[in-house]
């Protein structure tokens, strides 16, 4: 006897929108839905599994038996089953039991809301229902994602940013996280967060990246009104969010999308484009209009359920070139005979015109992408990609590279530093330093730092200094800002107790104080991706090691000079400065208050020699391994002239 009762949430045209493509909301109808019919109410199920040959509801309700809740399959060849199950409620487990050619393989449902944490990995019929209180935050989101915002963001992991002392090998509650994390961020003065993948996932070590429910918040924090209830509590104190999301693989867990239906169903059949040799996971289709649909779908259902600001999209590299990671041989050329996967830049540019058009500017997309893969962050109708930014590996891989280096041998690799300046207004760039740069033998990042314990640290100050003033937005990676020592293990918390040394607790000070530096100071992010907002005053100075540029708003006195001394040499030094102004020091990496030596930076003269192609000069006096930011300002006695001439 079958207990489903026919039921569907499709129409017409939302089955021509799925062949095509272009349906954009299928999680509003694929799934578990409570509804009711002829006054009963239940669950309506659907799932896609168009070469299955049955296709049952089995879960803790029918002792898991695959022959008592079939669905039927739709009429229109759309490859869709479904029906209605009377008297089913929140919190039911099920799967579905797919008949294939000879064996019955049971899986999860690929759009389901919750999943178990356990190996049977089961899905709960939930809801996502919860009552916001982001909206004034929603309302003018736009102005805090705005590219002519300062973004600085704190990456991180949910599982290991903090734990129970008393518990640590338990995670905390998604709400329990919230409690600590908001008022940190805003102390911080951190403008969005990003969280490492919350997506549902089987494997701990995978750190979220190998996603099995899509649709799925991970219960390993708690239930999606937890998540969403932390996403809240971040709006509520204007912090964005941006979440991680992982379009490129999946894994081949049993009861995944992996040969869903008994065939290559969501990835590609082709293991060239299907099969990804270093995760051992599969790619999708993306030639395949159901899978673009529900990939966009996931995409929009994070950024509209979860209200999320951003989408940072990983692994972009991997998408965009058929012979990433593969050797001559296992790669097949596109029809022009070149490496670019031509549809998955299809469906990178269907999805980005997809989620802007939903949203508009109140969110953004970022790209994961390493290489120099051409107009990523360019408008689609300009044969761009449409990317919102584009993380700038490049400045990431040069910067680290300098630093790295012993003091004395940095003459010999001083245009590191000065090489992006040749390109960082080719794209919308987020600079990063992320997860990626302290796991895996790499090293932290104040390991990465050379000289002793006083050297690695001012380094590091230096290194953020220049960070934070270099065009673009910013990405720094939980415990970077106060100088985690061991690289990053996701198994456990963050080692906090570092902040009761003065050095660490140092260098936290000036991540803090940098991070409100570039959000108070316009000439920082006003014009971060445009060439008028950079101005290089000495780039050449090798022998000294010494860097000088300027920053720039749109209001023409608004402007900051930066001075970089990466040698652990005190330095008296002669800068050009225009006629008329005169600058006042606003930040000094090499403070007492941040771990420093205390060496004061001030200007002790200044003349009327024509300097650095400007008309006067000041002497500054410069400490040792820093960074300093300089703001300009008129001169009283300039000011007192114009006032005069105005009067006559």
């Amino acid at each position: 006897m079958n207990f489903v009762k026919p039921y569907t949430l499709f129409t017409d045209h939302d089955i021509y929108l799925f062949k095509e493509g272009k349906h954009y909301k299928l999680y509003e109808k694929f799934g578990a839905h409570s509804v009711e019919k002829d006054g009963v109410k239940g669950v309506y199920f659907s799932v896609w599994a168009p070469n299955a040959k049955k296709v049952s509801v089995i879960g803790n309700f029918n002792n898991w038996n695959h022959r008592e809740h079939i669905l039927f399959p739709r009429w229109d060849k759309s490859g869709i089953w479904e029906g209605f199950v009377p008297g089913l409620t929140w919190g039911t487990l099920y799967k579905y039991a797919i008949e294939t050619q000879g064996k019955i393989l049971e899986k999860s449902d690929p759009y389901a809301l919750s999943w178990e944490q356990n190996l049977q990995a089961a899905s709960l019929v939930s809801t996502n229902w919860y009552e916001w209180k982001d909206k004034d935050w929603m309302d003018n989101r736009w102005k805090k994602n705005s590219l002519e915002a300062p973004i600085s963001v704190y990456e991180m992991h949910l599982g290991s940013w903090l734990r129970n002392e008393n518990e640590p090998e338990k995670f905390l509650n998604y709400r329990d996280i919230a409690e600590k994390l908001v008022p940190y961020l805003k102390e911080m003065g951190f403008t969005h967060v990003e969280f490492m993948p919350v997506m549902e996932y089987p494997y701990d070590p995978s750190w979220g990246y190998q996603i099995t429910g899509f649709f799925a918040a991970t219960s390993r924090f708690g239930s999606p009104q937890d998540l969403m209830f932390l996403i809240d509590e971040l709006h509520q104190n204007s912090i964005g969010v941006i979440l991680d999301w992982v379009p490129s693989h999946f894994p081949g867990d049993a009861n995944g999308l992996h040969l869903f239906d008994g065939t290559y169903l969501y990835e590609h059949e082709d293991p060239r484009k299907g099969f990804h040799p270093d995760w051992k996971s599969y790619i999708f289709n993306y030639g395949r209009n159901e899978v673009k649909s529900f990939l966009i779908s996931n995409a929009v259902f994070w950024l509209d359920r979860y209200h999320a600001d951003a989408l940072r999209v990983d692994a972009v590299t991997s998408m965009l070139h058929l012979d990433y990671s593969r050797n001559e041989g296992e790669w097949e050329p596109n029809i022009f005979g070149g490496n670019v996967n031509l549809e998955a830049k299809t469906f990178l540019q269907e999805f980005n015109t997809a989620v802007y058009k939903e949203f508009g500017n109140n969110i953004m997309t970022i790209a994961e992408e390493s290489s120099d893969f051409p107009m990523l962050t360019k408008p689609v109708h300009e044969g761009g990609v449409g990317f919102g930014m584009k993380w700038m590996m490049g400045w990431m891989h040069d910067t680290l590279f300098y630093f790295k280096k012993e003091v004395s041998d940095r003459k010999h690799f001083h245009h590191k530093l000065t090489f992006s300046s040749m390109y960082m207004y080719n794209e919308n760039y987020m600079i990063p330093l992320s997860h990626d740069e302290v796991v895996h033998g790499k090293a932290s990042l104040i390991y990465k730092m050379k000289g002793d314990e006083w050297q690695k640290f001012a380094n590091l100050r230096a290194l953020y200094v220049y960070m934070y003033t270099h065009p673009g937005a910013k990405l720094l990676f939980m415990g970077d800002e106060f100088g985690q020592t061991g690289e990053w293990n996701f198994k456990q918390s963050l080692d906090w107790h570092l902040l009761n040394y003065p050095i660490h607790k140092g260098l936290q000070n000036l991540v803090r104080d940098i991070n409100h530096l570039y959000r108070d100071e316009t000439a920082l992010f006003e014009n971060q991706f445009k060439p008028e907002g950079f101005e290089w005053l000495e780039a050449d100075d090798a022998n000294h090691s010494v860097y000088i540029y300027l920053r720039k708003g749109t209001k023409k006195d608004d402007v900051l000079m930066i001075v970089l001394n990466l040698t652990p040499n005190v330095l008296d030094y002669k800068i050009g400065i225009d006629s008329g102004v005169s600058w006042e020091v606003i930040l000094n990496s090499d403070n007492h208050l941040y771990g420093g030596s205390g060496v004061d930076a001030h200007i002790f003269k200044k003349t009327n020699e024509p300097c650095m192609n400007k008309k006067q000069s000041m002497y500054i006096n410069l400490p040792p391994l820093s960074g300093i930011v300089l703001r300009q300002k008129k001169d009283k006695k300039n000011k007192l002239q114009k006032t005069k001439q105005h009067k006559k």
